[in-house]
């Protein structure tokens, strides 16, 4: 009963304190990062909850994932709140706060050390790292994910406490789930046979001769059967559709992806000792990674798993918990280099789960024979989680939006030429084309060839009615990258402004033969038929586009009698 009532307190605190840190969240904006993509340009989401967008939700692939449950939750944001960042920004804090009391009663409920899972679930809630998790709106699937696998780890508790078909199936139904939030949830199966060992201690290695812990371990991988099989899925399907989508990078060679994936788990124990110079992206440096970094690293790695593994026995949370921080990265670790980043904060959103729990244990275990060591760990628990908070403050502040977001990674890395493409995109949307310029510029000297940096150059350029200076840099970005279908749309739209529709027809339907549905695509396509005189053809886009997002159709009506020159729909 007094375990009830202190859990209580401590769930109350968690929340608040989480609340109080992140409060100010919800005054920051879209950041023209995936946000736009995932929902404010995104037609299937923006308008909410509809019969149609919930069909499109599970048979969609865009943005090189499959994730039908986060689509459900961004679009019940907008039927809820519209386009306000403002709620969008609540809800992710929701999860977040939610993730942070399962992940302290779960704790508590398998180890019964109240103060230890409290201060687990505090580090969680507060550290700067998870900024990006919890500001990033597109980051919804990382919550919305979390939730998930701790109300997988909570059911299977509940089945290992009492063995029942229900709980089980529970507990599968929410890991399912959970990949269809994220598929980093693959490694869960593989945690949940580390919490067999400890803290559940459903099997006990090296007590007896007699080949039972054998059998009773075949037992709980037999046990985890369906959830390999649903992980062993996810896998082929994300990896199958982010290599159709082209996100799949083959041009870094498989020497340069191990040496990353070493420094990357060493560095994100440094950045969780010490959380300086975070960034929303830190370019892959290929093959200017230093080798003698790297095999440092590796070497590391190494010597601490062999040390985790020796004592066991005596200390299984060590090993527990370091098998859960290298095994949860394993997908987002870089051997299959998906996108062009080197690592990214929001990866270790669960991965440091397991660090935190070494901590936790490690450090109680450290002073347990010192005279005033629950004073000590007060003391301790006080300044680290005060340090945590204040570092979390200042890491906020820079997702307000996304002038300030790049901002601060120019300052905190080098030669990051998406940050410089991203940054002229948030200026060029302010309309200070002159300083979104300049960063095109530099991202192109950094990546020459780099096809978003010189669409968004000429996309500027085009804005200040140079024209034939745009339909240059469009042509090259195609010519890099000919399936790039928002370079074929405003290459059209250049082409439109010079009078020549047959060619801008051209582009917009080569648009549609790369992603058939795409409105903008056949509202354009309209303009330029209308243009011609050819209004069978521009009904037949208007019918079209009625069908995929009637309110753009009805834009689309408005305009047809002004002619092809918007810039914009």
């Amino acid at each position: 009963m007094r375990n009830n009532h202190s859990a209580l307190i401590v769930s109350l605190f968690l929340t608040l304190i989480t609340l109080a840190i992140f409060w100010n969240v919800q005054n920051h904006e879209f950041v023209n990062f995936d946000d736009l993509k995932y929902i404010t340009e995104n037609p299937h989401v923006r308008y909410g909850l509809t019969s149609e967008a919930v069909t499109w939700a599970f048979t969609a692939t865009h943005v090189s994932n499959w994730h039908p449950l986060t689509w459900l939750s961004h679009m019940l944001d907008c039927h809820l709140y519209g386009l306000n960042p403002k709620g969008h920004h609540f809800n992710n804090l929701l999860f977040h706060i939610a993730n942070t009391l399962l992940l302290f009663l779960i704790l508590n409920r398998m180890t019964g050390a109240l103060w230890r899972s409290s201060f687990v679930a505090a580090l969680f809630a507060l550290h700067p790292l998870h900024v990006e998790s919890v500001a990033w709106i597109a980051e919804r699937k990382d919550v919305l994910s979390t939730f998930f696998w701790m109300l997988t780890m909570w059911a299977y508790v509940r089945y290992v406490e009492r063995p029942g078909l229900n709980s089980y199936l529970l507990s599968l139904l929410f890991f399912a789930m959970g990949l269809m939030a994220k598929p980093m949830l693959v490694t869960l199966p593989f945690v949940l046979l580390l919490l067999d060992y400890w803290p559940l201690g459903r099997i006990q290695f090296g007590k007896s001769g007699d080949g039972k812990e054998r059998w009773l371990a075949l037992h709980l991988v037999r046990e985890k059967l369906p959830f390999f099989f649903l992980a062993a899925i996810s896998s082929v399907v994300t990896f199958s559709v982010q290599q159709t989508s082209g996100s799949v990078v083959s041009f870094i060679p498989l020497k340069a992806r191990i040496a990353n994936a070493l420094l990357s788990y060493v560095g994100y124990i440094t950045k969780m000792i010490w959380p300086h110079h975070l960034a929303v992206f830190y370019p892959h440096l290929v093959n200017d990674l230093p080798l003698w970094q790297a095999v440092g690293s590796g070497l590391l790695l190494i010597i601490i798993s062999i040390l985790v593994i020796r004592v066991v026995r005596l200390h299984a949370y060590l090993t527990v918990g370091w098998l859960w921080y290298l095994g949860t990265l394993v997908p987002v670790i870089g051997l299959v280099q998906v996108g062009t980043q080197a690592m990214a904060d929001r990866y270790t959103y669960v991965p440091l789960i397991g660090l935190f729990i070494i901590i936790a244990w490690g450090l109680s275990c450290l002073v347990a024979r010192w005279r005033y060591h629950k004073i000590v760990l007060a003391i301790s628990a006080v300044l680290i989680l005060s340090s945590l908070s204040v570092c979390t403050l200042v890491q906020l502040q820079y997702w307000k939006n996304g002038i300030t977001l790049f901002e601060r990674a120019l300052e905190v890395t080098s030669n990051n030429f998406v940050a410089h493409n991203n940054l002229g995109n948030a200026l060029g949307r302010q309309r200070r084309f002159g300083e979104a310029v300049q960063h095109f510029l530099e991202a192109l000297r950094i990546r020459p060839g780099y096809a978003h940096a010189l669409n968004n150059l000429a996309a500027t350029l085009a804005h200040q009615g140079k024209f034939e200076e745009a339909i240059v840099h469009y042509t090259e970005a195609l010519r890099i990258r000919p399936e790039f279908e928002e370079a074929h749309i405003n290459l059209g739209i250049a082409l439109t402004h010079q009078g020549r529709f047959e060619d801008a027809i051209k582009h917009y339907q080569e648009a549609l033969r790369i992603k058939p549905d795409y409105p903008e695509a056949h509202f354009y396509l309209a303009l330029a038929f209308s243009s011609m005189g050819d209004n069978v053809s521009a009904l037949k886009e208007y019918e079209i586009l009625k069908s995929i997002n009637p309110n753009l159709a009805k834009k689309l009506l408005g305009r047809i009698s002004k002619g092809p020159y918007p810039s914009s729909p």
